[in-house]
C-alpha cells in the first residue's frame, strides 16, 4: 500500500458525543496532508448544528434517515441517497426528521479539530446517553470561531 493510502474500518478512529449525536472521523486532516476532512454522523431527531457557515466546502451523502436542510435560505428535504453540496460561505443547517446517518467531506480538511475540542470521546459507537440540560452553544460558538466557523444561535421554532 502507498504511504499515503488511508484505510479505515467500521469502528476504528476517533468519534465523538455532542449534541446528542456520534460523531465519527474516517479520515482527518492530519491523514489527509489538510486536504479533507471526512466523518461519519448519526444524529437523532432534535440534533444537529445551529445555523452556520465554515471555511471550504461541505458534501453529505444520506446513508440512512431523513432531514430538513437548511441551505443559504431556502429548505430542502432529504433522505437515504440524497446529496448535498454547500459551497464556502453559504449559511446552512440540517435538522433530523428521523435518526439520520451521514457521510460528510469537508475541504479543505481540519474541521475535525473543531469536533474533537466541541465533543467527548465517544464510549461506544452509538449515539449518546441523551442529556436533560440544554448544549452551550454559547460555548460551542466560541469554539467555532477559533475554527473559522461563524456560527449563530439556534433559531426560534
Amino acid at each position: 500500500m502507498a504511504n499515503n493510502a488511508h484505510v479505515r474500518h467500521s469502528g476504528d478512529g476517533e468519534a465523538f458525543w455532542m449534541l446528542n449525536g456520534l460523531y465519527e472521523v474516517k479520515a482527518s486532516s492530519d491523514e489527509t496532508n489538510g486536504a479533507m476532512t471526512v466523518m461519519e454522523m448519526t444524529v437523532p431527531v432534535g440534533g444537529g448544528p445551529p445555523p452556520h457557515t465554515h471555511p471550504g466546502t461541505e458534501s453529505v451523502y444520506v446513508i440512512e434517515g431523513t432531514l430538513r436542510y437548511h441551505i443559504g435560505g431556502k429548505t430542502v428535504e432529504g433522505g437515504p441517497g440524497s446529496f448535498f453540496h454547500i459551497p464556502e460561505g453559504t449559511l446552512e443547517r440540517y435538522e433530523p426528521t428521523s435518526t439520520v446517518r451521514m457521510l460528510i467531506t469537508y475541504t479543505p480538511g481540519g474541521i475535525d479539530k473543531f469536533f474533537a475540542e466541541v465533543g467527548e470521546p465517544a464510549q461506544r459507537r452509538e449515539l449518546p446517553p441523551q442529556s436533560d440540560t440544554p448544549p452551550d452553544v454559547d460555548r460551542i460558538i466560541e469554539i467555532a470561531k477559533r475554527h473559522g466557523i461563524q456560527m449563530q444561535p439556534m433559531p426560534n421554532a
